[in-house]
């Protein structure tokens, strides 16, 4: 078994691979000290987007870092109901703002809508990547195909889907991803049942539940970055335990199982 690669690394900024959802993140002063105490804690990559918490997940974010510092990578998303070129680009141009940057590190179509012709919807973004001000686009809840006919319009770095041991339908996804060195980063990473096997598997190991959860899906392909999301400091810090959990292929395959 190939030793476990704990980093990733997206434009020569390299993070760890267990990153932070913020889709629960409000704009407090706690929040934002959370925020700063996480990356002192060894968090390099923050997943937001322009419909979390009505905009305060951004607002926080940017408050907390800007101006980002070179070795965090802060992504966020645009798109979620309509992919119209206004709608669109209204919703990047909010994003530059909440967030407090002139560039965002990764910016991902939330969802693939139909009242605009997709590929009239990348060549929008790649506008943005030829100014300079987007240096990578993802992709998110998308199958094979769309990945594929997006990347015949515009590089794609990322793609976003849900995806864990409680919900694997996009293994097909996942393969494609690590076969293309695509960064796959699973939403809801932590969802499904508590089976006897993981709860086995993790008292082996003095882990929780929840870190033989992420090291389960850090082992699935060496390009996949769980983002779990937590608003605790407490709770971030167990997250990034799992780094150093490295499974056999029996207890994969025995809390695959069930």
């Amino acid at each position: 078994m190939e030793p476990l690669r704990r980093t990733f690394t997206l434009d020569g900024t390299e993070a760890n691979r267990v990153g932070l959802g913020t889709n629960r993140l409000t704009d407090t002063e706690a929040n934002r000290a959370f925020l700063g105490d996480a990356v002192a804690a060894g968090l390099g990559f923050i997943d937001t987007a322009r419909l979390y918490s009505g905009g305060d997940s951004e607002a926080a974010v940017g408050a907390a870092f800007a101006p980002f510092p070179d070795d965090l990578v802060v992504a966020t998303k645009g798109g979620y109901r309509s992919n119209l070129p206004e709608v669109l680009r209204a919703e990047i141009e909010e994003s530059f703002a909440q967030l407090r940057t002139e560039t965002i590190d990764l910016w991902y179509l939330h969802r693939v809508q139909g009242d605009a012709p997709f590929e009239a919807t990348l060549e929008l973004v790649r506008e943005y990547v030829d100014a300079g001000r987007i240096r990578n686009v993802g992709l998110s809840a998308v199958s094979v195909e769309q990945v594929r006919s997006a990347r015949a319009i515009i590089p794609i770095a990322a793609v976003q889907n849900e995806y864990g041991l409680g919900n694997r339908e996009h293994e097909d996804v996942v393969s494609y991803c690590a076969s293309e060195e695509i960064l796959f980063v699973p939403y809801y990473p932590l969802a499904g049942e508590e089976t006897a096997a993981l709860r086995a598997v993790a008292s082996s190991h003095s882990a929780s539940t929840n870190q033989v959860r992420i090291a389960w899906l850090l082992q699935r392909a060496p390009w996949v970055v769980p983002i779990p999301g937590t608003l605790s400091t407490e709770h971030l810090r167990d997250n990034l335990v799992a780094l150093e959990i490295e499974l056999s292929d029996e207890e994969r395959r025995a809390i695959e199982a069930g």
